[in-house]
């Protein structure tokens, strides 16, 4: 169930008090409405909630706020396994529709070993082409992981390093 125990100042003018709602583990007040948004039932009425992961990467099942159409957090999921199973499927297919990080099983050749590169990449959603304006389009994560941005702004999960094939590292670590 809901309940109100927590509440925050936010920070502006109007000092206006918004009641952020911890969310017990099992089933929540969650359902699509006739246009299938999804919709938080709170003490105070239905509220239209986007699920959005504090930690994406490193924890994506952990630390998930419903956050309104106005920017508010109207509720927080401490663990995505302890929601009940309608809730965890509304969640998901939300996170899933919302989120797009292909992630990259191996790269296939590469343009250029001094950038701006184009890199031919075998994700987890097929192969594709991605732009490397510089070196520092790839970040570090923490365990290992690479983030690599695309110039049209797509950013690309590399989880393991070390589990791509010899080739693809071969050609990694020239941009290392």
């Amino acid at each position: 169930m809901v309940s109100n125990d927590a509440s925050a100042v936010q920070p502006s003018s109007e000092r206006a008090i918004v009641s952020v709602q911890h969310l017990a583990p099992g089933e929540l007040p969650l359902h699509r409405d006739a246009f299938g948004r999804l919709v938080l039932r709170t003490d105070t009425g239905d509220v239209l909630v986007v699920p959005v992961r504090s930690f994406p990467i490193t924890a994506p099942d952990e630390g998930l706020a419903l956050v309104g159409q106005d920017g508010r957090e109207y509720g927080w999921v401490e663990r995505l396994r302890d929601a009940g199973p309608v809730t965890r499927t509304l969640l998901e297919q939300e996170l899933s529709s919302r989120e797009f990080t292909p992630e990259i099983r191996r790269i296939i050749s590469v343009s250029s070993y001094a950038t701006p590169s184009h890199w031919q990449v075998e994700t987890d959603r097929g192969v594709t082409t991605l732009s490397l304006k510089g070196e520092e389009d790839i970040r570090r994560l923490p365990g290992g992981m690479l983030m690599i941005a695309d110039h049209g702004g797509v950013h690309f999960l590399l989880r393991d390093v070390k589990a791509l094939d010899a080739a693809s590292r071969r050609l990694l670590d020239h941009f290392l």
